[in-house]
């Protein structure tokens, strides 16, 4: 099961519950549930994907009631069907109740992400390209966004502007060309330090073989039959990542080209939350 420290995600689950229970907390519950009852509830999938999202969920419950007793049926990365139980939760039934909906929020948007990668994955049989992420998530959640792609099979792209140098057509125009910019960059980066850059056509690609100094090459939205001839181009000089967009129904052509990887940012904008309730 992949994880992360429960401490780099508590501030955004923290920050959930605080957004739900509001300056008075849940008024509801507190009104019609003695505080004395306890029950045993359980969170269960409605329908068929890959699980993601338990650890964050837990920590939800047991940031509103540290008494809670919180046991994951099926780890972050497992695939789920119809009935199946992700995780029982037994306690005080206001605790349970109050936290209840961060939880599932939480577990069912990194549900759909991870059932969605794992759909990309799937495309991938029989070769050696990557599904990978981008940074076109949900602002604030990125770190549990991008867990749900690992749940999902795929891989990380950058987690942000700071761990890699990426140069996009926009820069290339700023700086004044692919020469300019890659020089600029390859003068600038420490050797800890990747540099990627971005290419619209062959051409392009063939300039930046030319002037050296990345290690990343991004194909973005080439036709299948130039993907092709790009990576014959770059004969394993760098990394090759076809990207834009990039939907299912098209990566076993591009995975047969034999770029190294492929990303998408529909894995985490345009993932469809996946059925889960709690039932007590």
């Amino acid at each position: 099961m992949t994880q992360i420290p429960d401490l780099l995600l508590e501030p955004m689950v923290r920050h959930a519950l605080h957004e739900d229970l509001g300056a008075w907390g849940d008024v509801t519950t507190r009104a019609v549930i003695p505080a004395t009852t306890r029950y045993a509830a359980r969170i269960n999938a409605r329908e068929a994907g890959v699980v993601s999202g338990m650890q964050i969920a837990a920590i939800a419950f047991r940031l509103v009631d540290p008494s809670l007793t919180v046991t994951t049926r099926l780890a972050d990365g497992a695939p789920c069907a119809p009935g199946d139980t992700l995780m029982e939760i037994e306690g005080a039934a206001a605790s349970i109740l109050s936290a209840e909906r961060v939880a599932l929020n939480f577990a069912g948007r990194l549900s759909g992400i991870a059932t969605l990668t794992a759909g990309f994955v799937k495309e991938t049989a029989g070769t050696a390209t990557r599904v990978t992420c981008t940074r076109k998530t949900t602002p604030g959640l990125r770190a549990a966004e991008k867990l749900a792609v690992l749940h999902g099979g795929g891989f990380n792209h950058r987690y942000g502007l700071s761990d890699a140098i990426l140069i996009k057509d926009n820069h290339i125009a700023a700086a004044g060309g692919i020469r300019a910019a890659l020089q600029a960059a390859t003068a600038a980066a420490s050797h800890m330090l990747k540099i990627e850059i971005e290419v619209d056509t062959l051409d392009q690609l063939a300039e930046v073989l030319e002037v050296g100094g990345a290690d990343v090459v991004l194909l973005d939205n080439m036709s299948t039959p130039d993907l092709a001839r790009a990576v014959e181009m770059v004969s394993g000089r760098l990394v090759t990542e076809a990207s834009g967009n990039m939907r299912r129904e098209r990566v076993a052509e591009v995975c047969a080209t034999g770029v190294d990887y492929v990303s998408s940012g529909a894995l985490t904008h345009s993932a469809r939350t996946l059925d889960l309730g709690l039932d007590f």
